[in-house]
């Protein structure tokens, strides 16, 4: 495994930021850390990287502790903390080659003229990072992060402030390092989510409260929800005499009916249409949106 987190506490105090969390991510795997602000992303990503220590629990990087092989373990990882944090008064090149110096990176030049390409910064590379917009500071961010080409990615809010073009790129970049290397990222955009990640897992009040993939999440619902229109006029009070209907509510041209049964709700619809000899026009299940789970599982 790239990343293993055993049972990590945080205090601050006697208030507990992150409680008992414990979670790995294997390689070529890029994993959500959701969960509401205040909720211990932030904490435990820091953790993670060796740039606070834990209260109880640890930490490992590619096998190393990262409390114990600090230097190495920092070696291994590509970071981008939430804030950002940039010297302002450097140029973009001269910023990047400064932090590859850092790395002791070969070919230093030639690299940093790769990440320049590789997060988009051509035409802004000659400016001072101070002149840059939100957008294009996030990108020297992530050309800082994977510099020195890290085996684990930890980004937290990697996409805040870009445009969606900026978002497109960026998600297509995160993605193609996925498939060689770790990335746990951190976002309040579930569309990034759907989008890039194989693997979603919840953090609420310092704890662990899902870890799936999003489909999975979306799936494990206590109720099935249809919608189905018909090319007739159906009442309400009609509906809900099909079997295992529990709510019945008008919605766009047709209906949304619920059910809290296992069985699958579009056959006892199929059944019941056509004993009343209703054409049917639409008959879909809808599924819960990630935004949805994500609300129900960190209210």
């Amino acid at each position: 495994m790239s990343i293993v987190v055993k049972n990590l506490y945080k205090y601050y105090g006697e208030q507990a930021a992150v409680r008992d969390v414990s979670f790995s991510v294997k390689k070529g795997e890029i994993v959500a850390f959701l969960g509401p602000n205040g909720a211990g992303k932030s904490t435990t990503m820091k953790i993670m990287t060796g740039f606070i220590p834990a209260s109880e629990g640890e930490v490992e990087i590619c096998g190393l502790k990262v409390d114990i092989d600090k230097l190495e373990t920092r070696k291994l990882i590509g970071y981008l903390p939430e804030n950002n944090p940039l010297y302002t008064d450097m140029y973009v090149r001269e910023y990047l080659e400064f932090v590859g110096r850092i790395y002791k990176i070969k070919n230093l030049k030639a690299r940093v003229a790769e990440m320049i390409t590789a997060v988009g910064l051509e035409v802004e590379q000659h400016k001072k990072i101070g002149a840059l917009s939100k957008g294009y500071r996030q990108r020297v961010g992530l050309a800082q992060a994977i510099i020195h080409d890290p085996e684990v990615l930890i980004l937290d809010e990697p996409t805040t402030g870009l445009d969606p073009n900026q978002l497109v790129e960026i998600r297509d970049l995160i993605r193609r390092i996925g498939k060689e290397k770790t990335v746990i990222l951190s976002t309040h955009i579930m569309q990034e989510v759907e989008a890039i990640c194989d693997r979603v897992i919840i953090i609420s009040k310092g704890q662990i409260v899902a870890d799936d993939s999003a489909k999975t999440l979306q799936q494990e619902q206590e109720h099935q929800t249809v919608y189905v229109e018909f090319d007739t006029k159906v009442s309400k009070s009609q509906l809900s005499k099909i079997s295992g209907v529990s709510k019945v509510e008008p919605f766009d041209n047709g209906w949304l009916i619920e059910s809290v049964t296992q069985l699958d709700l579009r056959k006892a619809i199929a059944q019941h249409a056509q004993n009343e000899q209703w054409l049917i026009l639409t008959l879909r299940v809808d599924k819960k949106s990630l935004e949805e789970v994500f609300k129900e599982l960190t209210k």
